[in-house]
C-alpha cells in the first residue's frame, strides 16, 4: 500500500518519491526487471499517491481521501490496468486510447497501468506510439515489463526507464522474518534461508514458498521439514562430496551419489549444485570475495572453513570439469554415468603421484581408483607383455624377399614369383623378423623384392631403414626433361596407381599435386595439406625410381612441400569450366550455342 512495503528497491522509491513532492512527472514510465521483484506493486502505489488529494510529507499517499479509498475498494475511474499477455491485439489498444479522451471526475491524472508490455503484437505498439508521442496532460501510462528488449526502440525513447533490481537473499530473509512475527509463526534462520535460495531473486516467489512451507509445518518452520517439504538438497550433501574428493575417496562419493539420486533428486540439478558450492568456496578464499555469496552468516563461515582445506588450483579445476558436464549433460544418453565419471575426475585431482586432471572433457584417461591394492609384480608383467606386443608388431612389419630374380618393365619391379605381383597383394604378410645376431633389426634391402605401393606405405619406420632401389639402366643415364615431361610421367604413374583399388583414393589425391623443376635435376611436388605430403613421403623411393625411369635420369631427387597461398589454384565448378571454354574458344561457343547444348544440373 505504501512505497515503505516494497522490499529492495530503496533508491528507485525514493526517486519517485520525490518526483511526487515536485510534481515533475513524466508522462510515460517503464518498468522493467526480472519477475517478482515489485514492478506491478511500484505501478499501483504510484499510480494512488499521483491522485492522492493530500499526500503526506513523506510522499506516501494518506489512505483517507476519496481518490484513495476509491482505490482502496477497486472503484476508481481514473486508473485502468491492462494485461497484455493477453489482451494484445490492435483493438484492444484502441479501446485503451478511446479512454484517453476522458479527462479524470476525481483526482489529478488518469494512470493506465499496461502489464507485461512485451507481449503486444506489431500493430498494437504502431497504434499505441501515436498516443504516446502526443498524449493529454491529464494521462500517465506506466508501462512494466520483464524483456525489455523486445519493446520498440521508439516506445522506449519516450518513457522514463526504472530498472529494478533482483532481490538479496538477505532482504528476502529479514522481510520473511517481518511476516513470520506478524503471522505468529515460528522459523529457523536456515529454514529462511533455504526458502530465500530457492526464491531465485524474486519476492513473490519467496512469499509463495513461505507459504507452502508454513503451511506444512504447522506454523514452525524448521530447516528439516523445509527441506523436506521441497525437496532440496542440503548443502551439508555438497561439503560432504567436497571433503571425499579432497581425500581422494571415490567410493564414497560414489555412495552418496546413488543415495541422493534414490531420493529423486536430479542428477542435473546436484550438478549445478555442487559447482555453485564449489564457486562459494572460492569466493570464501578471500575475505573480500566473501561477502558475493548469498547465504547467511553462519553458512557463510562453514565455505571458509572448507576453503581453508581447498587449494586454488583444486577448485579451478573442479569447476571447469562441473561446467563441462553441465553444457553435456541434457545430449548424453546415459546423464548418470556422466556424472560420475565427472565426480571421479573431481575426486583425483589431488591424487598423489600423478599428473593433475587437465580439466578437458572427455578426460584421456582415468587414474587408478584402486591404486594401493596392486600388487608390485603386476605393472612389470603388464609392461612384459606389451614389450612383446610391440616386438611383434615390429616382427610383422618385415617384408619377405625372392630368390631374387627381378624383371625391369616399365616402372614396376616385379618378382618372378606370381604369389608377390602387384594383382595378388595380400593383408596377411608373413611374419619374418629378420633380425641380426645381436638381436638389433637388420637393413632391409628392396632391392629384387617384388612389393606393392601397399607395402610400402604399411611400413611405419620406411624412413629408419636403409633402403635400395633397383633404378637398372637408368643408373647410367642422365637425359634432361622439362616440367611438362615431369607432370605427364607423374599422371601416367597415378593412373597406373588407380588400376590398385587399395591405391586408388591416393593416387586421385597425388593428381592435384603441383610439378616443377626446381633446380634440375632437382624438383618439387607442391600439395595442399599435411596428410597427402605424409602418404606421398611414405611411397617416395618407389616414386623416384618409376620417375627416373621413365624420365631416364638416375640423379632424379623430389621433394615434397605444402603450397603457399598464392601457389593454391582455384578448382572450377563444371558449369565454371564450361563458361571459361565459351570465353576462350569462339568456334565451341558457336557450336554449344548452334545445337542448343546445356550443361545437366
Amino acid at each position: 500500500m505504501t512505497f515503505d512495503s516494497v522490499v529492495g528497491q530503496s533508491a528507485l522509491t525514493t526517486t519517485l518519491k520525490n518526483a511526487v513532492q515536485s510534481g515533475k512527472l513524466a508522462h510515460a514510465y517503464l518498468f522493467c526487471g526480472p519477475r517478482g521483484v515489485g514492478k506491478t506493486t511500484c505501478a499501483r502505489i504510484f499510480a494512488k499517491v499521483i491522485n492522492c488529494l493530500s499526500p503526506t510529507p513523506s510522499g506516501d499517499a494518506c489512505g483517507e481521501c476519496e481518490s484513495c479509498k476509491a482505490f482502496d475498494e477497486g472503484r476508481s475511474l481514473n486508473i485502468f490496468e491492462l494485461d497484455a499477455a493477453s489482451n494484445n491485439g490492435v483493438e484492444h489498444i484502441k479501446q485503451l486510447m478511446e479512454q484517453t479522451r476522458i479527462p479524470p471526475q476525481t483526482g489529478k491524472y488518469k494512470v493506465f497501468i499496461i502489464d507485461e508490455v512485451h507481449m503486444l503484437s506489431t500493430s498494437a505498439f504502431n497504434a499505441f506510439l501515436k498516443t504516446l508521442e502526443e498524449p493529454p496532460q491529464h494521462v500517465i501510462f506506466i508501462l512494466a515489463t520483464t524483456e525489455k528488449h523486445k519493446i520498440l526502440p521508439t516506445i522506449i525513447s519516450r518513457c522514463q526507464i526504472y530498472d529494478f533490481e533482483r532481490m538479496t537473499v538477505q532482504n528476502i530473509i529479514n522481510h520473511l522474518k517481518g511476516v513470520a512475527e506478524k503471522e505468529g509463526y515460528t522459523y529457523e534462520d536456515a529454514a529462511l534461508n533455504v526458502i530465500a535460495e530457492k526464491a531465485d531473486g524474486g519476492m513473490r516467489d519467496a512469499l509463495s514458498i513461505f507459504d507452502q512451507a508454513a503451511s506444512y509445518c504447522q506454523g514452525n518452520i524448521t530447516y528439516e521439514k523445509v527441506l523436506e517439504d521441497l525437496n532440496v538438497l542440503d548443502v551439508e550433501n555438497y561439503f560432504n562430496i567436497i571433503d571425499l574428493a579432497l581425500d581422494n575417496k571415490v567410493s564414497d562419493i560414489m555412495l552418496v551419489v546413488n543415495k541422493l539420486l534414490a531420493k529423486g533428486f536430479d542428477a542435473g540439478k546436484m550438478v549445478n549444485g555442487l559447482a555453485t558450492h564449489v564457486r562459494n568456496v572460492l569466493m570464501a578464499t578471500d575475505p573480500q570475495t566473501t561477502q558475493l555469496i548469498e547465504a547467511s552468516d553462519s553458512t557463510r563461515q562453514k565455505y571458509a572453513d572448507q576453503a581453508k582445506r581447498c587449494k586454488p588450483k583444486f577448485l579451478y579445476q573442479a569447476l571447469k570439469l562441473l561446467n563441462q558436464c553441465d553444457l553435456g549433460y541434457r545430449q548424453s544418453s546415459n546423464k548418470r554415468l556422466l556424472v560420475e565419471l565427472t565426480l571421479i575426475q573431481v575426486a583425483q585431482i589431488t591424487q598423489e603421484g600423478d599428473d593433475s586432471v587437465s580439466g578437458q572433457w572427455p578426460c584421456k584417461r582415468l587414474k587408478s581408483l584402486f591404486k594401493k591394492l596392486l600388487g608390485e609384480s603386476q605393472p612389470t608383467n603388464i609392461a612384459s607383455q606389451v614389450a612383446k606386443v610391440e616386438d611383434n608388431k615390429q616382427a610383422t612389419l618385415a617384408l619377405h624377399s625372392s630368390n631374387g630374380n627381378v624383371n625391369v618393365n616399365g616402372n614396376h619391379v616385379i618378382s618372378t614369383n606370381v604369389e608377390r605381383s602387384l594383382d595378388s597383394t595380400r593383408d596377411d604378410i608373413p611374419q619374418n623378423p629378420n633380425h641380426n645376431e645381436n638381436g638389433s633389426r637388420s637393413t632391409i634391402k628392396l632391392s629384387g623384392i617384388g612389393s606393392s605401393f601397399r607395402n610400402m606405405m604399411k611400413k611405419e619406420d620406411n624412413k629408419k631403414a636403409t633402403e635400395t632401389l633397383s633404378l637398372g639402366e637408368a643408373e647410367k643415364e642422365n637425359a634432361s626433361f622439362t616440367d611438362d615431361d615431369l607432370r605427364r610421367e607423374w599422371l601416367a604413374m597415378c593412373n597406373r596407381m588407380m588400376t590398385n583399388r587399395d591405391l586408388n583414393a591416393l593416387a586421385k589425391r597425388m593428381m592435384n599435386a603441383q610439378l616443377k623443376v626446381a633446380n634440375f635435376p632437382q624438383t618439387e611436388a607442391i600439395v595442399e595439406n599435411t596428410l597427402l605430403m605424409s602418404d606421398i613421403e611414405r611411397i617416395m623411393p618407389r616414386i623416384r625410381v618409376t620417375l627416373a625411369q621413365k624420365l631416364h635420369n638416375g640423379n632424379l631427387q623430389i621433394t615434397v612441400r605444402l603450397a603457399e597461398k598464392h601457389e593454391v589454384a582455384k578448382r572450377l565448378t563444371p558449369h565454371e569450366f564450361l563458361d571459361k571454354l565459351v570465353e576462350n574458344y569462339p568456334s565451341f561457343a558457336s557450336f554449344k550455342k548452334d545445337l542448343k547444348l546445356e550443361l545437366e544440373k
